[in-house]
């Protein structure tokens, strides 16, 4: 009985490499577009953010799944070239969440404060040197919670990988379900022990980086400031003040 819970845990841990391989693809397209995309919404050029927008629009609007089968199946049926699985995976997690990553990039960079925007111009930068001097610094602080969630879909959304056979955790699972049925609760438990803790890594990283970026900017990380402001309330039951 226990050597078939250890071969169970053996067979899923085996698709734990092509999980990370795609989180970690992903992510990297992810934030490329995010920001190719995400500045582009901001360019003064109407056909530069018309082009964006119908990109983020496009890939916000379908399904992901449908994304998925149209780039394995239609796209070589069309061009007669086939993807591996792993890499076709890693173009659409991309694509598809740096959609929503470009809109968290337009807006950190719109939350900067108008002041900051009016020092650069009066310091005659460049709209090059504004945006990435100025504005860019300040707003990628802003990023780093709403990426953290978005890293975390990104890591969930990898299961869909599942349908096109890229060997990932999830897909390992299902092959053991016909034969070891008796044991779907440990199955999937183990499944989601895996996802728990490579969400756990993506935030421990993502607060790290956000609060090397606050500091760098002279600011308090927002959970410090929290803090402080929940001691502040706190009644002296000391009896020092008394």
């Amino acid at each position: 009985m226990s050597g078939d819970y250890s071969y169970i845990f053996s067979s899923i841990l085996s698709g734990l490499d092509a999980t990370i391989e795609a989180t970690l693809g992903g992510i990297a397209l992810t934030i490329v577009l995010s920001f190719v995309a995400g500045l582009a919404m901001l360019s003064s050029s109407r056909w530069v953010r018309f082009v964006s927008r119908v990109y983020v629009e496009a890939f916000r609007g379908t399904s992901e799944v449908v994304q998925l089968f149209w780039l394995f199946f239609v796209l070589p049926a069309l061009v007669g070239f086939k993807l591996i699985p792993l890499f076709a995976g890693i173009i659409v997690l991309g694509l598809n969440h740096g959609a929503y990553g470009a809109e968290i990039v337009r807006g950190a960079v719109q939350s900067v404060p108008k002041a900051q925007r009016e020092g650069a111009i009066a310091l005659s930068l460049s709209p090059f040197q504004r945006m990435f001097r100025v504005l860019l610094p300040q707003a990628v602080v802003e990023m780093y919670p709403p990426f953290n969630n978005l890293f975390i879909q990104l890591l969930k959304s990898t299961a869909l990988l599942s349908f096109i056979s890229a060997g990932e955790i999830t897909e390992k699972g299902e092959l053991l379900r016909p034969v070891y049925g008796s044991k779907l609760v440990f199955i999937y438990g183990v499944e989601l022990v895996w996802y728990l803790l490579l969400a756990v890594l993506i935030t421990v990283v993502m607060r790290f980086l956000e609060r090397r970026g606050a500091r760098r900017l002279g600011r308090e990380p927002a959970v410090r400031k929290r803090r402080r402001r929940v001691s502040q309330k706190v009644p002296d039951t000391t009896g020092a003040g008394l």
